[in-house]
């Protein structure tokens, strides 16, 4: 069954998450980073939730949308295509964070369905702490003809990158990001019903992945201040097994609105792209 175009526009209840000091070092812990931004209680601004933390405080807001059953989404053909998060304040531990979702569009594609769902988080204030686009594709029966005068996505020749920053995923890595996240999808966690959905077996979260890069942007483009992460925005265009090797390289891509940009891409140890279309915008 297609996914119900009639609930592009529904918004749902929010949800209140009360931050804790535990649960952000624990999802920095989950990814393998140990910024002392997270950890120094000395440091004279005190600690701060790793940028990625708002997926935490927004993923129950993130669900609520995408399993309503009046949508019908099939979470077995299910896969996280593109994540765009905006960073408007650092969390901090003792935040009661208020995120509001509603499924901004559904849209039907040659191989399948996309649906973006928009969540903004508040402080108990009113004032935004984050903005996420969340997008799935739902996958479908391939059009061979159709989809073969589709246009393919070739990312540009770049040149040489700025920074090349590899990282191991550890053998155990989808347990602990799962128990830190809050993402239990089966399909990061459990083998057999991994190969059910047609992979070859678990599979690292997307947002895991894209943890892990977030880590080489604040280390490389931001001299370590994860406070100076703006914006961070991916397209997964092929699953992380644990274990494998993952190489982030990192691009300057100008400037915009007083942000310096840069373009990433992270491929696994065999070549191919894990995420394609990354772009970090950092304050200078």
């Amino acid at each position: 069954m297609p996914l119900n175009k009639d609930c592009a526009g529904r918004e749902y209840p929010p949800i209140t998450t009360e931050v804790t000091l535990e649960a952000m070092q624990n999802y920095a812990r989950a990814y393998n980073d140990d910024n002392p931004a997270y950890f120094d209680a000395s440091r004279a601004v005190g600690i701060v939730a790793p940028p990625m933390f708002g997926v935490v405080v927004t993923w129950n807001a993130v669900m609520g949308a995408t399993m309503d059953p009046n949508v019908g989404a099939d979470l077995l053909r299910s896969v996280h295509g593109e994540q765009d998060m905006e960073f408007l304040r650092p969390i901090r531990p003792g935040d009661v964070i208020i995120a509001a979702a509603k499924i901004a569009s559904i849209e039907t594609k040659v191989t399948g369905e996309t649906m973006t769902v928009e969540v903004n988080a508040r402080d108990r204030d009113g004032k935004p702490v984050q903005k996420t686009l969340f997008s799935i594709f739902v996958r479908g029966r391939r059009n061979r003809d159709v989809a073969a005068a589709e246009p393919r996505i070739v990312e540009p020749d770049r040149g040489a990158p700025l920074y090349t920053v590899a990282q191991t995923i550890d053998k155990d890595q989808t347990f602990r990001y799962a128990a830190a996240s809050g993402d239990r999808n089966p399909i990061h966690v459990d083998e057999t019903v991994a190969k059910m959905a047609g992979l070859p077996g678990i599979i690292v979260h997307g947002l895991c992945t894209m943890a892990f890069t977030s880590k080489v942007i604040i280390d490389n483009c931001c001299a370590g201040d994860p406070t100076r992460l703006k914006r961070l925005r991916v397209r997964f265009s092929r699953p992380v097994l644990p274990g494998q090797t993952i190489t982030t390289k990192v691009w300057s891509d100008g400037e915009r609105d007083g942000r310096l940009v840069f373009a990433y891409e992270t491929f696994n140890a065999e070549g191919p792209a894990v995420i394609k279309s990354g772009l970090a915008e950092v304050t200078p």
